[in-house]
C-alpha cells in the first residue's frame, strides 16, 4: 500500500488519542519542551506534521511553526486544532516538497523517516531538511534502533508489545532493510482491528552518513527528549544534526 492510502480517513479520526500513548503528557512534554530549546527565537518546520501532535503544544509555546503533510485527511484533523494561519502546512511528500522561509529547526518525530521506503528518498528527505535551513540550522530526527538482535535464526517477526486489548509486531525483511509493523486491537468482540504500516529501518551509523551527504554534521544523539544516555541497549534516539556556520 501507498503512504496515502494508509494514512486515509479513518486513521486520521482514530490517531490522536488524548492523554494517552503519545499524547501522554510525560511523552508530550520533555518533546516539545526540547524542540523548543533548539528552535530559540526562530521558526520551526516539521516533516510529516500529521494531527499536530507535536506542533500545536510547541506553537502554543511561542514558536512559529509551519509543517508538510503527505495525507490530506491528517491535515483535515490538525485543522480542528488549528488553522492555516497559525499552523501554515503544504500538502506533499517531505523528501522532495518546498515551503517558503528559512528555519532554525527543521524536526521529523517518532520514527517517521523510516516510512520513506529507500534509502534514495532518506537521503533526499535530509537533503530537503537542509535546504530549509539557515545556517547554523538543526535537524532532528526521532528513530527507533531496529531489533534484529532479537531475531533467531529462520524466525522473522518480533512482538514488541503484548497487552490484554493490543499486540504489536514487527515482521523483517533484512535483504531490503524493510519492517511491516502490525497492530492489532481488541474490544469486547470476538473480531480484532488490524492496522499495518511498511517501513525502511534505519541504523544510526548510516543515519549519520546520510546527515553528512546533506552537509549536516552531528550535534548529539541520546536515547530520549530529556537527554539520557544513549548506549548499546537503547532502543531509540534523538540525534541532532547541524548545517556549519559557515556552509
Amino acid at each position: 500500500m501507498q503512504q496515502e492510502e494508509i494514512w486515509d480517513v479513518d486513521a486520521a479520526q482514530q490517531y490522536d488519542t488524548p492523554g494517552t500513548g503519545m499524547f501522554a503528557p510525560e511523552v508530550l512534554g520533555p518533546t516539545v519542551d526540547r524542540l523548543a530549546e533548539l528552535a530559540g527565537d526562530g521558526s520551526a518546520l516539521e516533516f510529516a506534521i500529521g494531527t499536530g501532535r507535536v506542533a500545536v503544544p510547541l506553537a502554543e509555546r511561542g514558536v512559529p511553526v509551519s509543517g508538510i503533510e503527505l495525507s490530506r485527511p491528517m491535515v483535515d484533523q490538525l485543522r480542528t486544532k488549528a488553522d492555516e494561519a497559525t499552523i501554515p502546512v503544504v500538502v506533499g511528500d517531505m523528501a522532495t516538497t518546498t515551503v517558503p522561509g528559512r528555519y532554525t529547526l527543521v524536526f521529523l518525530v517518532f520514527n517517521a523517516i523510516a516510512n520513506l521506503l529507500s534509502q534514495a528518498e532518506q537521503v533526499a528527505c535530509f537533503r530537503n531538511a537542509a535546504r530549509h535551513l539557515a545556517p547554523g540550522g538543526r535537524f532532528v530526527v526521532e528513530l527507533w534502533v531496529p531489533e534484529l538482535r532479537k531475531l533467531p535464526p529462520g524466525q522473522q517477526a518480533v512482538v514488541w508489545h503484548s497487552g490484554s486489548d493490543h499486540i504489536g509486531l514487527d515482521t523483517y525483511d533484512v535483504l531490503r532493510q524493510h519492517v511491516v509493523s502490525y497492530n492489532f486491537g481488541f474490544g469486547e468482540g470476538r473480531q480484532a482491528q488490524l492496522f499495518r504500516t511498511p517501513h525502511r529501518y534505519i541504523w544510526p551509523a548510516e543515519l549519520d552518513l546520510m546527515a553528512q551527504l546533506a552537509g549536516f554534521e552531528l550535534e548529539t544523539r541520546h536515547a530520549d527528549w530529556r537527554g539520557t544516555e544513549f548506549t548499546a541497549e537503547t532502543r531509540s534516539h534523538v540525534s541532532v544534526y547541524r548545517i556549519p556556520t559557515d556552509r
